[in-house]
């Protein structure tokens, strides 16, 4: 059976999901098919379920020190599979909150594993979808006049570092876990790597974490970095920089072994599990695209900036096109492929007013460049920089360790980047995302009056320090 459709998107993660709603706003009739639970490893394996168990080790970390507020507990205990079921339940909600979603757009969804034909008796193009349907019945056709592949992406490995699930995991099947281990190595000290990090120790796991780079979090900026390794120290983790990681070494033997070269030294690291985390995969593999004309570099889909593929009609939007893998961008993305395809002239996304979060604890968060790219770019700059220290609503929260920093451009005042570590700053990074949208500048940043108390005073100081008029400091 063969069914027409003005787009078809093939996967129904955080950007496929977005992009069919948006398409069915805009009056298109629009397919998603996707072979496992609608939306993606975003919802599922990734974003939403890391971080309630995040917010778990959080409160667990807290009421452990609770007398500090003047609160005396006694035995405090944590029941993980608690933690888990609470877990559960939140991706529950929100897996029903976006199938209503999808109904309410009048969206048809095909549960199973698309594929992008070449020209048939269907299409003189190549874009017909075939549904391979997960309940074994016979294989939908799909004909579309534009189709969107949002694929996404699943956990890399390393040679030799071969994911079992059992002792050599990646984040998928961590967040499955059914009792915590006594240790855990991490190999990569990325996001992912330090948020599992962060949530192992305050756990109450012993945690080591193998960084390859000379440095935990090597894209953010230096001074973000050094504060994160001071801070996941202060919590018993054990950080290892310029650490490469040596093939087939690992040995299970109810626990995991692994050798690294550090300081021209072979050294062996032990726990009872290993956690993979060097970055993701995008899923190109056996969707069809040999079919098309499409171009794969690196192992990213390539596409323009209204993330056309070579097929003009075929868009591809999320981790399956590389660039900064963020479910909050694939969304844009996939807003931007259909309102393009919709004729609305859309504008190119600019990805340096894109957040980055980290959701450790303590948070990090940055929008922009860094001071060491700033000065590679040639930019002559001047730096704004506050602590949480002098701000009162992080003394009453007990959260004093961070600081806001704003790089700015000493000859046009243009704010290049912001990069903050401390308390909540995830959720504080939109108003340093905005005032780049906004073209403003430090001086209007200062200007514009934060409440007292609050975390957000600490963008203000930063922005005011820029030119050396903070009030606290």
């Amino acid at each position: 059976m063969a069914t027409e459709y003005d787009v078809v998107i093939i996967g129904g993660g955080t950007g496929g999901y977005v992009a069919a709603i948006r398409a069915s706003q805009l009056g298109l009739k629009t397919a998603i098919v996707e072979k496992g639970s609608m939306g993606g490893t975003c919802l599922h394996a990734g974003c939403i379920p890391s971080k309630a168990l995040l917010r778990s080790a959080e409160v667990y970390a807290l009421a452990k020190k609770s007398s500090e507020f003047g609160v005396v507990t006694s035995g405090v205990e944590l029941d993980f599979a608690k933690v888990q079921e609470r877990k559960n339940k939140i991706v529950t909600q929100l897996h029903k909150g976006v199938q209503h979603l999808l109904k309410q757009g009048k969206i048809d969804i095909y549960e199973g594993y698309g594929r992008i034909l070449g020209p048939s008796i269907f299409s003189p193009m190549p874009g017909t979808v075939s549904v391979e349907m997960n309940d074994g019945s016979e294989n939908e056709m799909l004909i579309p006049k534009n189709v969107i592949i949002a694929t996404g992406s699943r956990p890399n490995t390393l040679p030799g570092l071969e994911l079992d699930g059992t002792y050599v995991m990646s984040s998928d099947h961590a967040l499955q876990l059914e009792e915590l281990p006594a240790s855990i190595l991490i190999v990569g000290g990325g996001v992912i790597g330090i948020e599992w990090a962060s949530m192992m120790a305050d756990f109450g796991v012993k945690v080591t974490v193998l960084e390859y780079a000379d440095r935990i979090l090597p894209l953010e900026d230096h001074e973000i970095s050094k504060e994160m390794q001071r801070l996941m120290k202060k919590k018993g983790v054990q950080i290892v920089t310029n650490a490469k990681v040596l093939p087939e070494t690992v040995v299970r033997d109810n626990g995991v072994a692994v050798k690294a070269e550090h300081n021209g030294e072979q050294k062996e690291f032990r726990a009872d599990k290993m956690l993979v985390s060097v970055g993701r995969r995008a899923n190109v593999e056996n969707i069809g695209l040999e079919n098309t004309d499409i171009i794969v570099e690196k192992g990213y889909i390539k596409v323009n900036d209204f993330y056309q593929t070579k097929e003009s009609h075929i868009y591809a939007i999320g981790d399956v096109i590389g660039g900064l893998q963020l479910a909050h961008a694939a969304s844009h993305e996939g807003i931007t492929a259909v309102e393009h395809m919709a004729n609305l002239q859309p504008s190119p996304i600019n990805y340096a007013n894109v957040a980055r979060c980290v959701y450790s604890h303590p948070e990090a968060a940055a929008v922009g460049i860094t001071e060491q790219e700033a000065k590679e770019k040639g930019h002559k700059v001047k730096i704004g920089k506050f602590s949480f220290r002098a701000i009162g609503k992080a003394l009453v929260h007990g959260e004093v360790d961070g600081f806001v920093k704003i790089v700015a451009d000493e000859e046009t005042n243009d704010i290049l980047g912001v990069h903050m570590i401390g308390p909540h700053v995830t959720d504080m990074i939109s108003e340093a995302a905005l005032a780049r949208v906004l073209d403003a500048t430090p001086w209007e940043i200062g200007k514009t009056i934060h409440p007292h108390p609050s975390l957000s005073e600490a963008i203000g100081e930063a922005a005011l320090a820029v030119d050396g008029k903070a009030l606290h400091s």
